[in-house]
């Protein structure tokens, strides 16, 4: 098979497309001849070698796939070959053909083509598993989304709007505003030109942010503090300005706010099978529906992986970039 090789750590230029050996799928795992993988930023990381990956993985790039099953391990019962899914990889996914768990494997929704499926997993598990299973967001309650516009951003306006949110988002242009709001969000503010803090303290009357879903970081922190509302939930999944930062925790304690993050890939199989369980009961049908769907920023070859992930560190894109392989 074709995949994505990475022979050293480096910028976009170092990743190569290689020729290897197919994969046998293990005990509990199914073979995916991969129709598109999606790209995300803890790809970017692993390339500059600050993500290995988790012991017993594939250290081929990749996160999430979409295509048809072609073979099936050991204790594998739900699905049959010729089945079409998406999936949550552990790696592997920058390939013609990637082993993922099945219990890790979703259906395609209907009315979504396999480049589409292939946006989902990585992103709607991270939000399900951040916004929902750890901050607890209930309806009528007040979401932040930094990032808006990022693949993970528009997923969470659009899943929390739909379940009965209010939304609020930040990002980094009039346009990328306008798409969050065409998605869903009450009020997306451009954090260039505008204050987060006071937008949002405005628009909710001065009740502030019940949970905050960040991935800047920096002086993000100190400011999401301030504007969260009492009991207030604040889940961080990346730092792209910097982890190392000084805060006032005092009104942590007087608001009784919860500080907590994540990272999805090093989790145990069963929280993410619990995860998946989820996402096909709660999400899946509003897929199918067509209330929500994947936004799609760029769709590129395989072989043009290094422009996938420079347009993916340029930040001007607005949703998902996805690659995909001739079939």
């Amino acid at each position: 098979m074709r995949y994505i090789d990475l022979p050293e750590h480096g910028g976009p230029e170092v990743m190569q497309l290689a020729e290897g050996d197919r994969p046998e799928p293990a005990t509990g795992e199914v073979l995916v001849r991969v129709a598109a993988a999606g790209v995300n930023r803890p790809d970017i990381v692993q390339r500059m070698g600050l993500y290995p990956p988790p012991e017993g993985a594939s250290p081929i790039m990749g996160l999430e796939v979409a295509g048809d099953i072609v073979a099936l391990g050991e204790g594998v019962g739900r699905w049959q070959i010729g089945d079409r899914v998406c999936a949550l990889a552990n790696g592997g996914g920058y390939a013609e053909y990637a082993c993922v768990p099945a219990s890790q494997c979703l259906p395609v929704p209907d009315g979504l083509s396999l480049t589409e499926a292939a946006a989902l997993p990585e992103t709607f598990f991270t939000v399900w598993s951040n916004v929902f299973d750890r901050a607890g967001l209930q309806p009528g309650e007040i979401l932040l989304v930094h990032g808006g516009s990022s693949g993970i951003g528009t997923a969470a306006i659009q899943i929390a709007r739909a379940l009965g949110s209010r939304v609020f988002a930040t990002a980094g242009s009039d346009e990328k505003c306008a798409a969050c709001e065409k998605l869903g969000a009450e009020r997306a503010i451009n954090y260039k030109t505008e204050d987060f803090v006071g937008v949002v303290r405005e628009a909710t009357g001065g009740h502030g942010a019940d949970v905050i879903l960040d991935m800047v970081g920096g002086d993000y922190v100190d400011r999401n503090i301030q504007l969260a509302a009492r009991d207030g939930r604040i889940v961080n999944i990346a730092f792209l300005q910097g982890a190392r930062v000084q805060v006032n925790m005092l009104p942590v304690m007087v608001k009784r706010l919860t500080l907590t993050g994540s990272t999805l890939r090093p989790q145990l199989a069963a929280v993410k099978a619990a995860i998946a369980d989820a996402l096909e009961s709660r999400v899946w049908p509003l897929l199918a529906g067509g209330r929500i769907r994947p936004q799609m920023a760029a769709t590129l070859p395989l072989a043009q992986v290094a422009d996938a992930h420079r347009l993916m560190e340029s930040s001007t894109h607005i949703g998902k970039i996805v690659l995909t392989n001739d079939q």
